[in-house]
């Protein structure tokens, strides 16, 4: 779990430039096609210069201290290009990212960056849900030849299923915050109602269902 003052002080600035939008009376949909009350883009911090460098330093902290030995740093298409850019160059470190699919065109790359092999790479998302696409990218990595060693993200749900999902394939995750540091947030600065919060939190439990 990440420290509490960060979960906390990155779920507060989510709210603030609302990357994050907590809308449960009318749900979003997801491209997955659950009903949520919650939609997150992260992408929209990095028009915040304090809150950008807050966030990037934060990982890169939170990197370098739970994976000392990392030789690279890859975003995952699209969001996590512009972190993981900014995060490599704190710590020096050689960049990449990564494609959902190689391209259609030229090269054909789906790993656009220089991969060594048998390289040490974690990973960078905006946030974690399910952990599909954060996986996918794992495995593109991981067929090229390199050694993916974790992967970081400023949020995630904190879905079971997600857990299960990086469990079986071996890559340990670290994110910066998380769903319960949001709601805490959210009923504290009074972004939500207590009736709105329990609402939340039944989603969460059964998101695939919830609305339907």
């Amino acid at each position: 779990m990440p420290h509490t003052e960060t979960a906390a002080q990155i779920a507060a600035y989510l709210l603030e430039t609302q990357a994050v939008r907590l809308r449960p009376e009318q749900p979003f949909q997801w491209s997955s096609g659950w009903n949520s009350p919650i939609y997150c883009d992260n992408r929209v911090t990095l028009s915040y210069p304090h809150i950008r460098s807050f966030i990037k330093n934060a990982l890169a902290q939170a990197i370098q201290a739970r994976f000392p030995d990392v030789q690279a740093i890859a975003g995952v298409a699209t969001a996590g290009i512009a972190q993981g850019a900014l995060v490599a160059d704190i710590l020096d470190l050689p960049y990449l990212y990564v494609r959902p699919e190689p391209k259609s065109h030229g090269m054909g790359n789906q790993i656009e960056g220089k991969l060594e092999k048998n390289q040490r790479v974690v990973l960078v998302e905006d946030l974690i849900s399910t952990g599909g696409s954060s996986l996918k990218a794992a495995k593109a990595v991981q067929g090229a030849g390199g050694e993916v060693i974790g992967m970081a993200a400023i949020f995630t749900y904190g879905f079971s299923q997600a857990d299960t999902n990086f469990a079986a394939a071996g890559i340990p995750t670290l994110c910066l915050s998380h769903y319960n540091a949001l709601l805490e947030t959210a009923a504290s600065q009074g972004y939500i109602s207590p009736e709105a919060i329990t609402t939340l939190e039944h989603w969460r439990q059964s998101p695939d269902t919830w609305g339907k």
